[in-house]
């Protein structure tokens, strides 16, 4: 599983994205918790309900990927290795800023019990010990998470968590490239059966925060956020990502169609070309 002297190559995107990782570490110590929260009785306690899921997220992400820095390793796959390991760090950061924020509050997360998709929602992403399903489903939530602070980045810009969902925001973008990174160098080479596992879980993910929005509708309404809109947008993000991995049954077969198309092609004129081998040499 270890390698004493491992492959890597400068042209290596997610040795990039390793490098802007470390690049763009920060700590609660440079943050301003100073700033305004913007939220009074009963808008932070509604706040604190909404937040819960991403809070939460952010945990389930540090512990997985702490286990599947193990499959990058039994893979060889170095670059993945070093990348995971900063975004383990800005997971952990995540969980350590928003604990300070429902201290600030005086709040506290729902317990499990209070929001049940949340269990079932953490449940399916670790379903799967593979690290292609693991990654699909951080992307998806990688995206949820990008809506949801980019909701208070957008309407809460001058307010405490406005500010710190800018900070967030650019962390996720990164999980995001790699994610995607990852996933489209393995597009051509991706079975069938996997590509359909992960649409399953696109569709298991999605109808279980289709249930968490419904639950939380309200609260989201108190503070001031479009929870549909935040859905609706993350529907959107998916089917984008999901098309240029290619995962779809359409997709695939538009793809299969043009490789059969490029071969046949190529047939027909190595063809030709072998009839006019064929004729010069005669006629000589």
């Amino acid at each position: 599983m270890i390698r004493v002297f491992p492959d890597l190559r400068d042209d290596d995107p997610i040795l990039a994205l390793f490098h802007k990782g470390v690049k763009g570490q920060w700590s609660a110590s440079e943050f301003d918790w100073t700033l305004p929260f913007g939220f009074h009785e009963p808008e932070a306690a509604s706040f604190a309900r909404i937040l819960t899921p991403v809070y939460l997220g952010e945990q389930t992400a540090m512990l997985g990927a702490s286990t599947i820095l193990q499959h990058f390793a039994m893979e060889h796959e170095t670059s993945a290795e070093l990348y995971i390991t900063t975004f383990m760090l800005d997971e952990a950061r995540h969980f350590e800023m928003l604990t300070r924020v429902y201290k600030l509050l005086h709040q506290t997360p729902l317990e499990m019990r209070d929001l049940r998709e949340m269990f079932r929602y953490h449940h399916r992403l670790l379903k799967s010990k593979h690290r292609i399903d693991w990654l699909f489903g951080i992307l998806v939530s990688d995206l949820f998470a990008k809506n949801f602070y980019g909701a208070f980045r957008k309407y809460f810009p001058d307010t405490l968590f406005g500010k710190l969902s800018v900070r967030i925001i650019s962390d996720e973008a990164r999980h995001q490239a790699f994610a995607e990174h990852y996933l489209g160098a393995l597009r051509d080479e991706l079975p069938h059966e996997v590509r359909d596992r992960l649409l399953e879980m696109r569709d298991d993910l999605l109808f279980i925060m289709q249930g968490m929005l419904r639950r939380l509708a309200p609260d989201a309404a108190l503070v001031g956020i479009d929870g549909y809109a935040i859905m609706q947008e993350l529907e959107h993000d998916v089917k984008r990502k999901v098309d240029i991995l290619g995962l779809e049954q359409e997709e695939r077969e538009a793809v299969l169609r043009a490789e059969e198309e490029a071969e046949h092609a190529a047939a027909a004129e190595a063809s030709a070309e072998l009839v006019a081998t064929s004729d010069t040499s005669a006629s000589e």
